[in-house]
């Protein structure tokens, strides 16, 4: 089959993947990006210790202007970043730490009372706990990414190759296929190789939108993408999946089940893939839940070819915990109910789901050729 041709070109996922951070030997410690000290965590947009991130805090916050008694270009290290402010300051900021994060004192203030009052209330009442600031932060780490690379409105697909519309107008229930035969028509074949490619580009964007992801060596991004983008691309395409009328609506385009027999699929995926559309769609996620589904999905331990596999497993924990807490939080009862098991029993199917999809990608063998994006995906 064509996943035994060698890749003619380099890895495709390897161009523009931010090796902005040198990978790590296993078990290393984080370090902070502007001084170099022990990093405590992802502070404003970066990975820093707590003098920085509390140096950051007071200087944006007091609207402070340090000036350099020197060229402007001191270095900062641990031992020498209380020697001027001025370039340290400046180094936070090029580093990518965001003012726009950071809250002013008394709203600060009123956020520390408001938490020790609910926590009183939730010990008393014995609920479950708030999201720590890290758990938000991530959150709204990932919500700005998927917004960033996810065209909801699917602009982008005024490019693809258009397939000639069904003579027959909209094709019968599925049914009307005859079973596990690739129709001869494969009429939609180049629009959904357009498609794929432009899906996957968005999945590896979000990705290295991530800080945690883009600390990981290059090679494990490059294993985590090829394990998950698939799965990563069906979950974002349920946000546009109408269960009335069972199709995705994309801006001006409209799929329906039809359409990926008409690209050669077969019904033994499509009936599946369908089912588990109108099964995730029912569950009414909030935007939240849908981007931690997907970072879940990417920062799966058990993808061939990975070496941080500790530390991705840590990620992967720290996302799912952060999905329970949101789900116990924030989502109302009786939607909420169970809602975080039947999560997880989901990733189960769409990982089947995966294995079929590639089986069939691979049997359409002008598929691979198409788009080498998808073919490296799936190799």
């Amino acid at each position: 089959g064509s996943s035994c041709r060698p890749s003619p070109h380099p890895s495709v996922l390897k161009l523009g993947a931010s090796s902005r951070e040198d990978p790590e030997p296993e078990g290393e410690e984080k370090i902070c990006a502007v001084c170099s000290d022990r990093a405590t965590g992802y502070h404003f947009h970066v990975l820093t210790c707590e003098g920085c991130k509390g140096f950051f805090r007071r200087s944006i916050s007091k609207g402070v202007r340090f000036t350099c008694p020197f060229t402007r270009n001191c270095a900062i290290t641990k031992a020498k970043r209380r020697q001027c402010q001025a370039c340290r300051l400046q180094k936070c900021l090029a580093m990518g730490m965001r003012k726009d994060m950071i809250m002013s004192e008394e709203a600060l203030q009123m956020r520390r009372d408001l938490r020790k009052q609910k926590k009183q209330v939730r010990e008393l009442a014995g609920e479950p706990a708030e999201l720590t600031e890290e758990q938000e932060q991530l959150i709204s780490i990932l919500i700005e990414a998927h917004k960033k690379h996810f065209d909801s409105g699917f602009s982008q697909f005024v490019h693809c190759r258009v397939s000639p519309p069904s003579p027959c107008g909209p094709l019968g229930p599925l049914e009307s296929l005859p079973a596990d035969v690739l129709p001869d028509v494969f009429s939609m074949l180049p629009h959904f190789a357009d498609l794929s490619t432009i899906l996957i580009q968005q999945v590896i964007k979000f990705a290295k939108e991530i800080p945690a992801f883009r600390s990981l060596p290059i090679d494990d991004q490059i294993s985590l993408l090829k394990g998950a983008t698939l799965e990563i691309c069906q979950i974002q395409f349920n946000t546009v999946f109408n269960e009335e009328t069972n199709a995705w609506e994309c801006g001006q385009h409209r799929y329906t089940i039809q359409d990926g027999a008409l690209a050669g699929f077969q019904q033994i995926y499509l009936e599946p893939l369908l089912k588990f559309h109108i099964s995730l769609r029912k569950l009414r996620l909030h935007e939240a839940e849908y981007v931690l589904l997907e970072a879940i999905v990417l920062f799966s331990p058990d993808h061939p070819g990975i070496t941080q596999r500790d530390t991705i497993d840590r990620l992967q924990e720290k996302v799912a915990l952060t999905l329970k807490s949101y789900i116990d939080q924030r989502h109302p009862l009786p939607e909420g109910r169970l809602l975080y098991a039947k999560l997880l029993l989901l990733l189960t199917e769409l990982r089947t789901l995966k294995v079929e999809n590639t089986r069939q990608i691979l049997h359409i063998q002008d598929l691979t050729i198409m788009t080498p994006l998808l073919s490296e995906i799936i190799s």
